[in-house]
């Protein structure tokens, strides 16, 4: 990888490409270090959104600052995989596979959290079990990618 070919705007915001294994790394560790905290933060919040509607309350700030946060997480959340979806195919392209297999852990992992989602809302034909398949998949596709990208082909760095 060249120097000037490290920006941000290389490996977060554009598709084409191609980058070592150490870069990688760090990339994703970087988004890491981005989503870890503000989903922390989500999970401090998130006992604030389930409310009593009986009380006579006209707004709860607790609840409002809440909801407010998830729009803002959830944004951070679409936008954190966009970006691990430009580094990864980049990856992908260094080891020979083809870029579109970047999309496959994040659409994974939206599937599964829709699933979580779904399911206490509709335990009579989406049984808790079935949340274990979901969680299985994510896991295999998560394992797959980290592996390929991060672990597997040290010397791949794309084409010449």
């Amino acid at each position: 990888m060249q120097p000037e070919s490290a920006s941000i705007r290389f490996l977060f915001r554009t598709y084409e490409g191609s980058i070592d294994r150490q870069t990688w790394r760090t990339g994703t560790l970087v988004l890491a270090a981005i989503l870890i905290p503000l989903t922390l933060i989500w999970l401090a919040l998130a006992p604030a959104t389930h409310r009593d509607l009986s009380r006579p309350e006209l707004l709860d700030a607790r609840a409002l600052f809440a909801f407010v946060y998830l729009v803002v997480f959830t944004f951070a959340v679409i936008l954190i995989a966009v970006c691990w979806t430009n580094l990864s195919a980049k990856r992908f392209r260094a080891v020979g596979r083809s870029g579109a297999f970047a999309g496959l852990l994040p659409f994974a992992a939206l599937i599964d959290g829709a699933a979580h989602w779904f399911q206490p809302r509709a335990p009579d034909v989406f049984p808790d079990w079935a949340l274990m398949i979901f969680d299985g998949v994510l896991a295999a596709v998560a394992l797959w990618s980290f592996y390929e990208l991060g672990l597997a082909n040290p010397a791949a760095t794309g084409p010449k």
